[in-house]
């Protein structure tokens, strides 16, 4: 099966700390992926640990894969972790990256996430057109500070439709953009 975008809408985000680990380029697997780091992060319980670190609850549960690109292309940081309320005292042994009060488009993306279709870039360019389609906004490009020209966007894993599957084996990844 094809991916399918099944919804598109908009959240609104208060400024938030995702508090996690970043990673970059050059700690890509073999497949091009981060799914090393993922294994890592689950086989360690890193999110439990991470939770009880920071004392204060999570803006949500669901866990990210939240990236940073500036618009030439460049620069590109991919973090795990979770959204907490700004400000959070960010525990030792982990990093921070400071995201402002937005609009966020936000898309589903059913399909089999055991063959990898359901990740990487064509189903967020697929979600993206299909934001596109529904005049839903375009990206903010100031993540990092004004005049940064530095975009955000990530994919939310959502318990259940991440983790479990319908009755055609298929699953649904959250891809979200910071929008104007």
């Amino acid at each position: 099966m094809a991916i399918e975008v099944t919804k598109v809408y908009i959240e609104q985000f208060p400024a938030l700390r995702l508090i996690g680990k970043c990673y970059f380029n050059e700690d890509r697997d073999e497949s091009g992926g981060f799914g090393k780091q993922w294994d890592e992060w689950m086989d360690g319980d890193k999110f439990a640990e991470m939770k009880q670190a920071v004392v204060i609850s999570p803006f949500d549960e669901d866990t990210l894969g939240l990236m940073t690109m500036r618009g030439d292309m460049t620069g590109f940081t991919y973090w795990i972790g979770l959204f907490f309320p700004a400000e959070t005292k960010v525990p030792d042994g982990y990093e921070y990256l400071d995201l402002p009060e937005s609009n966020i488009g936000v898309g589903w993306v059913c399909g089999n996430k055991e063959n990898g279709e359901i990740f990487g870039g064509p189903p967020h360019e697929a979600v993206c057109k299909k934001l596109g389609e529904e005049n839903i906004g375009r990206h903010r490009n100031d993540i990092a500070g004004e005049g940064s020209d530095t975009y955000c966007f990530f994919e939310r894993y959502n318990c259940p439709r991440f983790s479990e599957k319908d009755t055609n084996g298929n699953v649904t990844l959250d891809y979200g953009n910071y929008f104007i």
